[in-house]
């Protein structure tokens, strides 16, 4: 049995910076692991140490994916092993795309029964991919889910929706995408890192797997229109007179019914 968690090599958002109008300037980040796909590597390995199975890292992305920083870093997130599509057409690819080649390299891969994939990404934030993947594999997916365990024949899944907290039994294959506190995260240690450089890494060629990229064009962008702010001040000196003010500010406001 194969487990496969897909990631994405993107700009780490800690090293972007916000500019006075509110556009956010990344040319200084550096591309890391994030969050998000760090939580989907710690429940990835305890499930696959507890099934028996092989953790096997899926990334697409641009050509410096392909770079032996970028690759040590994915590995020594407790991966036995790592494949990749490091190509420049994939250079800020929509989430059709990039669902498409994952999936398609989950296919190479062969085998894989479950594929875990983080909340999101933290350049594009769209939570589209793991459906997208799921829908060109034909596999069921769930979203939302804050934890994962092994029982015969099937996998014991809770996650949260707006209205409740679900245990569900579902069977394999199936994707997984993880809410962000499903695992608590640690940074790799040098051992960690030391041994990613002996573990095995795979670079497939884009065209060998036969995806199809779509071409989305920019066609309009627009800032939602800003809310004067009210500027209600409200005199904290009594407790109870101040709790009361703000509970009639709210429901002025129409915050409060």
């Amino acid at each position: 049995m194969r487990i496969a968690v897909a990631a994405k090599w993107a700009p780490d958002p800690k090293d972007a910076s916000v500019a006075p109008d509110g556009s956010v300037d990344w040319s200084r980040a550096r591309p890391a692991v994030s969050d998000y796909d760090a939580v989907a590597f710690v429940v990835g390995r305890l499930l696959a140490d507890a099934l028996g199975a092989e953790l096997v890292g899926v990334s697409v992305g641009a050509a410096d994916l392909g770079t032996p920083f970028a690759r040590k870093a994915l590995l020594a997130r407790g991966l036995d092993r790592l494949v990749i599509v490091a190509d420049d057409r994939l250079a800020g690819a929509d989430a059709l795309t990039t669902g498409r080649a994952l999936a398609a390299l989950v296919r190479h891969v062969g085998a894989v029964e479950l594929v875990l994939a983080g909340e999101a990404s933290v350049d594009e934030g769209a939570q589209l991919v793991p459906s997208v993947l799921a829908a060109d594999l034909g596999w069921p997916v769930l979203s939302g889910v804050g934890s994962v365990s092994g029982c015969p024949g099937a996998l014991l899944v809770e996650r949260r929706t707006d209205a409740a907290r679900e245990t569900v039994r579902c069977g394999r294959p199936v994707v997984l995408s993880l809410a962000s506190d499903a695992a608590t995260v640690g940074v790799p240690g040098m051992r960690d890192v030391l041994a990613a450089g002996r573990k095995p890494s795979e670079a497939v060629e884009l065209d060998a797997l036969g995806v199809r990229l779509s071409a989305p064009q920019m066609v309009g962008r627009a800032r939602p229109a800003e809310r004067p702010r009210r500027r209600v001040m409200i005199d904290g000196s009594d407790a109870d007179a101040a709790a009361s003010s703000l509970v009639s500010a709210l429901r002025g406001a129409g915050v409060l019914s």
